[in-house]
Order: structure tokens, then sequence, then C-alpha cells
């Protein structure tokens, strides 16, 4: 295999696995519909769906403790800084073209299987 075609093909990968986590779940429809074999993408196209999941759950959770007046509005801002913390590392981790694990949500992201 010639070795700008090689270079292309990771390319490819890590757009996909850059789209899968900045899409969040669009992103892991999309990688699982387009390069459901390809193990890097899949890798981070799953680390996707917890982050959603878990920032689902942690938004809501957030929100019900706004009626608690001034602690529940320092939760709910530090819940909406972690989360894109998280976000935000699963994009750069994405982009370095290695397989590393988004801190809190990556153990679980190992878990599933497709």
């Amino acid at each position: 295999m010639p070795k700008r075609e090689k270079s292309s093909k990771k390319d490819d990968k890590i757009i996909f696995a850059f789209l899968a986590t900045f899409l969040s779940i669009i992103g892991f429809v999309i990688a699982l519909i387009a390069k459901k074999d390809d193990k890097y993408v899949m890798f981070y196209a799953k680390q996707s769906l917890v982050i959603f999941i878990v920032c689902a759950i942690l938004g809501v959770a957030a929100k019900i403790l706004l009626i608690i007046p001034i602690i529940g509005a320092i939760i709910n801002f530090a819940v909406i800084i972690i989360t894109f913390i998280i976000w935000l590392l699963s994009w750069i981790y994405a982009l370095s073209g290695k397989e590393k694990l988004v801190p809190v949500v990556g153990e679980y992201a190992r878990k599933f299987r497709f």
C-alpha cells in the first residue's frame, strides 16, 4: 500500500473519531453506520455515547438541585463545567491518533460491545 494511502486512511479514522465525539449521540450513530468495523473510531464513539448518557443524567440531576437556592446553582455550574471539560478532552484525545481513555467515563465505555 502506498504511503499516501495509509496516511489518508489514518486521517479518515481520526476525522470520524473526532466527529463521533464532537457530535455526541449523532456522531455515535454516524460512526456506528459508517465505521462499525474500525476499532479506533468505535473506541471514541463508545466513549461519546457514555459521555452523552452521563451528561444527560447529571444535567437532569443538576436542574433538579436548582430548587436549593445557592448550593443548587453552584452544583449546576460545576456540572456544566465538568461535563464540558470531559467533552473537550474527548475531542483532543480523538484528534491525537492514539486510543486514550477519557477520565471518569472511559472505563465504562470499554464495557460496551457492538
